[in-house]
């Protein structure tokens, strides 16, 4: 976790008593009782500054401990969080030049993925990414982040653009899944995730994926493959939300902490695990706290593993992205480790079959099948 102890100072101050989440009001109180120490020394004109500073630093050290030991359903709630930045944020305070483009070619605009090019550091890139909405009425336009199947094709069309002109691909996640309406599925979604899944596999042009808050089911992964796959600290990637999991599962949302703590949906669980291969430090005490300093860590992530990946060919590229497919999930074993298991399996299976020939000639007929 980076270490950034003015940001938080100062970020915590600029939060209203709505915007600490449940888990956080220790540093309500605390925020609360420094204000109240300001207001006294305006009105009195009485030196209280040291009390303001011991109080700032036990902020600070409460705020570190508490965001080093996060919960997996606390770190859920703080990917949620209402100020957290979200892809217009980003495109705002690291994109240079910006050029969107819009359309499916086919039904229509989806306004819940974002596609277009522009700059991040020096590199030309076309950004795709899941667009949430600031406000109410643009939430709603938007469908709050889940997109419909024109806004995958939308986003496919669009990187095969880039793949044209050489143009590498950075996709920034943050859906709770794809749209689940009745037009959704009329229009194709599963089949329209499943053509992305398979066209970005094999896309002739560097792919940078990241997770800047949700990262939901397929409508993730519809614009998630990539030669890396990153996530900033305090966002999650899963299969499911913890909601729909305990409702599955446990016929109730009450066990949702359960199941958070199940799925392994956090950063370093699935660093652990192998499914993403980097992960993104957040600014002291949440990205909402200091949108800025989360836009500069993902834009030095995105430049620096573009640049690495400009170093191969595409050839080389598209191997290793088809290896880092083929390696996901425990289930996967190496070839070497696949055969020296059939091989174990082949020895057990032969020592067995003769005590099981001997036992059935030992055996007497049956009395149905003898003669007579």
């Amino acid at each position: 976790m980076s270490n950034q102890p003015n940001a938080t100072a100062t970020g915590a101050a600029g939060l209203g008593a709505s915007s600490y989440l449940e888990f956080e009001k220790p540093l309500l109180r605390i925020q609360s009782e420094i204000e109240e120490l300001r207001r006294r020394e305006k009105e009195s004109d009485r030196d209280v500054s040291k009390d303001i500073e011991e109080m700032t630093n036990r902020l600070r050290s409460m705020t570190k401990r508490m965001y080093s030991h996060l919960t997996p359903w606390e770190t859920v709630l703080v990917a949620r969080h209402p100020q957290r930045p979200l892809l217009t944020d980003y495109l705002r305070l690291m994109v240079r030049d910006f050029c969107e483009l819009a359309g499916d070619r086919c039904f229509g605009d989806d306004r819940a993925i974002i596609t277009g090019f522009g700059r991040i550091g020096p590199h030309k890139v076309m950004l795709v990414g899941h667009n949430k909405g600031k406000d109410t009425k643009e939430r709603i336009a938007c469908n709050f982040g889940c997109a419909h199947p024109e806004g995958y094709r939308k986003a496919l069309l669009k990187m095969r653009l880039a793949a044209k002109y050489g143009v590498p691909v950075v996709c920034l996640i943050d859906t709770p899944g794809a749209y689940p309406g009745v037009g959704s599925e009329e229009r194709g979604i599963s089949y329209a995730i499943a053509v992305n899944l398979m066209e970005l596999s094999r896309l002739r042009t560097p792919i940078v994926c990241a997770v800047i808050g949700e990262g939901g089911s397929g409508g993730a992964l519809g614009i998630g493959v990539g030669d890396n796959v990153a996530m900033l600290e305090h966002s999650f990637y899963s299969v499911i939300s913890p909601e729909g999991c305990a409702a599955i599962l446990w016929r109730t949302g009450e066990q949702r902490k359960r199941a958070a703590e199940s799925l392994k949906l956090t950063a370093n669980e699935l660093k652990r695990l192998g499914i993403v291969d980097q992960i993104i430090p957040e600014p002291f005490g949440g990205a909402h706290r200091d949108p800025a300093t989360a836009a500069a860590n993902l834009e030095s992530h995105i430049t620096d593993t573009l640049r690495e990946l400009k170093r191969y060919k595409i050839e080389t590229i598209l191997k290793k992205r088809y290896e880092r497919i083929r390696s996901l999930g425990s289930f996967f074993e190496s070839a070497q480790s696949t055969a020296q298991t059939r091989a174990r399996k082949a020895t057990a299976a032969a020592s067995r079959t003769p005590a099981r020939t001997r036992r059935t000639a030992s055996r007497p007929a049956d009395p149905v099948d003898a003669p007579g």
